[in-house]
């Protein structure tokens, strides 16, 4: 459970789609509830009113009602602010026990609920959790402001911050107070009473917002799924996949035909196996036109406002615009530095895509003429299907040749957690007795190298309607010494759930992202912290993903590999050679993968590099977007952005400003992976080291100090570029993109 404090701070300034803490006030709460037995009854009855008693303060799902939760928010709130009041308004001289620790046990109560709430809301939403995201959303971003907006409050803290180096703390303890104070400052405690006004009215209106553009991403794709009348048009897809698009559309009471539900990306798994191009382009126009068709799931006009609020809000901090107010907390300090490694990434990215979509052509070219057929021009929805025909040409195989040999529970057991045994020392032992919010969440405890429980693990993989896209990590308990607590974590993914009985079948990438997602849960589970503000995942934005892509490298790893790669029929292990094609095509498709993502990250930075002013309305938003990307040299049709404006959902959450964050980690990694390679690979010597010089230290050290403890040298991106494919030099004969043409013109700089 992450601290309330913490994590509402860590939110301040991003509209999101899940505000992580914020209260209402006392007056909020009925003047006498004790006097009602009805109302004793039920906070009697309330799982929130008092710790867990499970492992570990494990959540009682099964006691948990949607009920409960306005009483908890409510209760919560009025709680949390009178002990932030008490702490204020303490006669006592300001210290770091009654000042800040203070604020560290604060708010227990809240931080229970709503640590509970969201992460449903994410993994298995309904009407009245949805509803009770709109209502609550506005009172919580309140309650947070009512915090970090407090005069006598802040007056304690900077005491605190300007006596820091006097107080005999250690390390940890002077960090803390220093991010508090940076915090606070950062949350608007610097400004005038009046701005102060009109920055609660922004941060209560991005709340909503980012509630409203979340759910509306999640109902669009539900609405926008693709309904199939034959099932001669979807040739090409499995049996598998077949009986489950029967499945959704007999939940649709759809009966003789077949739903596709789409994926949050831009691109969509079922085109790369479709031989029927006009569903593939059905499939494709209904993905990119999410959120924009003018129907009541169009997130334009939120967009549009969002952008401008945050616009305002970072001018009134004194800051040129959003984008500089992020990154100036995160290891990349500027827009231009994370600017500039994306402008150093993006031509060689789409030359090498385009050598890849010549390859394509060639393929349909062939193909078209076989037939006597006339050909036609590469379009974004024949990019994977021909992807793969090409990956079979030149590797002479293709996914569905390894989808037999991953089996979802194996690579879990087998893959996953078999790498963290070796590397680590840890074993995990599935349990059945705890309760889980939903059928399909798998449980297991955590043990560590010496048989001491370490943590709780929950695995919740199936894709359902009542869950967001992507892959995640979320943290249920956190790790700290302060209230001596072990972790509690949990992984989601978004894997199609086959058919009763039958077995489910991963592809490669899915593979990957279980051991990434994994590797967020290691950096909560390896916490070894005092205080809950630093614990686990805790870190900038754009390190964070850092360890998580360290920990891919043991998907194909050839001893982690044997051990999970086995044919789900028969147990035998995956062939050598088909092993070896795998390692072989590592890098094939990079430039088209580099690019999309490229494409996404770099509209991220232009959109928040404008001034309120030059934000664009609600009609001009696609315009804007399309222009962009034409500036910045990514207008390659074939290759559309991985996730277009309006179901952007990262950039409208805690990535705003901040998806080059994948990348820029990447680079932190790669040299990761370099280092770890060239000391031994897979050994427990390397994964004790980078356990306790990083993954246990959470965000009590600056983080790129972390990574020079671990690999004792500065980053470098060559390591990158060689495992993307992207150093091959750009010569005469190198199909090159047209240059960046020169950035859009930023408003006067305001003074500081």
């Amino acid at each position: 459970m992450k601290h309330p404090l913490a994590l509402a701070l860590a939110v301040a300034l991003s509209a999101v789609a899940v505000p992580a803490l914020a209260q209402s006030t006392p007056a909020d709460t009925a003047a006498n509830p004790a006097a009602d037995p009805a109302v004793n009854d039920a906070q009697a009855a309330n799982p929130f009113f008092t710790e867990s008693t499970l492992p570990l303060q494990y959540p009682p799902f099964d006691k948990v009602d949607d009920s409960d939760f306005a009483p908890a928010f409510e209760r919560g709130m009025a709680e949390h602010l009178a002990e932030i009041v008490a702490i204020a308004n303490n006669p006592e001289p300001a210290t770091f026990d009654n000042t800040i620790i203070a604020m560290e046990k604060s708010g227990r109560l809240l931080g229970r609920a709503t640590t509970v709430f969201y992460s449903l809301a994410g993994a298995d939403t309904n009407d009245t959790r949805q509803q009770l995201q709109a209502q609550f959303a506005p009172q919580l971003s309140a309650h947070r402001d009512a915090i970090t907006l407090n005069p006598e409050l802040f007056a304690r803290v900077q005491t605190l911050h300007d006596q820091r180096d006097e107080l005999g703390l250690d390390a940890e303890g002077v960090r803390l107070i220093e991010r508090y104070h940076t915090d606070f400052v950062r949350s608007g405690a610097n400004l005038s009473e009046e701005d102060k006004v009109r920055l609660r009215e922004i941060n209560s209106e991005l709340a909503a917002l980012g509630t409203k553009f979340s759910q509306n991403v999640l109902a669009e794709v539900n609405d926008s799924a693709v309904v199939v009348d034959t099932l001669e048009e979807l040739d090409g897809l499995s049996d598998q996949a077949i009986a489950a698009a029967e499945e959704a559309a007999k939940e649709r009471d759809l009966e003789g035909k077949y739903v596709l539900a789409l994926q949050n990306t831009t691109g969509q798994p079922p085109n790369t196996y479709l031989t029927d191009r006009d569903l593939r382009q059905r499939i494709h126009e209904a993905s990119v036109s999410r959120g924009s068709r003018g129907n009541e799931y169009d997130n334009t006009g939120i967009v549009s406002r969002v952008l401008k609020l945050r616009a305002e809000r970072a001018a009134m901090m004194g800051y040129d615009n959003h984008a500089q107010y992020v990154l100036e907390d995160e290891t990349a300090k500027t827009p231009e530095a994370a600017n500039d490694m994306l402008t150093q990434l993006a031509p060689a990215a789409l030359a090498n895509a385009k050598r890849e979509a010549a390859a394509l052509q060639a393929m349909i070219d062939s193909e078209q003429a076989a037939k006597g057929e006339p050909s036609f021009e590469l379009q974004p929805w024949d990019w994977a299907f021909y992807a793969e025909k090409v990956r079979q040409d030149q590797y002479n195989f293709d996914e569905s040749q390894l989808k037999p040999y991953f089996e979802m529970k194996n690579v879990l057991e087998n893959g996953v957690f078999y790498a963290a045994n070796q590397v680590y020392g840890l074993t995990f032992k599935q349990r059945t007795d705890l309760p889980v919010y939903h059928p399909d969440v798998v449980v297991y405890d955590v043990f560590d190298a010496d048989g001491e429980q370490l943590a709780i693990f929950l695995g919740d993989f199936y894709a359902r309607p009542s869950k967001r896209g992507g892959a995640w990590m979320n943290s249920y308990v956190d790790q700290s010494e302060l209230f001596g607590t072990l972790p509690v974590v949990a992984n989601h993914q978004n894997i199609p759930e086959p058919s009763e009985g039958k077995p489910t079948l991963m592809t490669w990438d899915e593979v990957t992202t279980m051991f990434h997602e994994f590797g967020h849960a290691l950096h909560g589970m390896f916490s070894d912290v005092k205080y809950p503000y630093f614990s686990g995942t805790s870190v900038p934005r754009d390190f964070v993903e850092f360890p998580s892509q360290v920990n891919e490298m043991w998907a194909d790893w050839p001893s982690v590999l044997a051990n999970y790669a086995k044919h789900y029929q028969t147990g035998e292990p995956m062939p050598q050679e088909l092993l070896d094609k795998v390692l072989a095509s590592a890098q094939f498709n990079q430039g088209y993968a580099t690019t999309e993502y490229l494409g996404s990250a770099m509209l991220d930075q232009e959109w928040h590099k404008l001034s309120a002013d030059q934000v664009p309305d609600a009609d001009e938003v696609m315009a804007f977007e399309a222009e962009a990307l034409e500036r910045i040299g990514l207008d390659y049709d074939p290759v559309p952005p991985r996730y277009r404006t309006p179901y952007f959902s990262h950039i409208m959450g805690g990535y705003a400003a901040g998806y080059y964050a994948y990348i820029w980690s990447e680079v932190l990694d790669a040299n990761t992976v370099e280092w770890i390679k060239t000391h031994g690979g897979l050994t427990r010597e390397n994964g004790d080291r980078f356990r306790a010089t990083l993954l246990s230290q959470g965000g009590s050290k600056d983080a790129l100090q972390l990574f020079r403890d671990f690999t004792g040298e500065e980053p470098k991106i060559d390591p990158l570029l060689i495992r993307r494919g992207l150093d091959t030099p750009i010569t005469d004969d190198t199909v090159v993109p047209d240059a960046p043409k020169a950035p859009a013109p930023e408003a006067p700089s305001p003074s500081n």
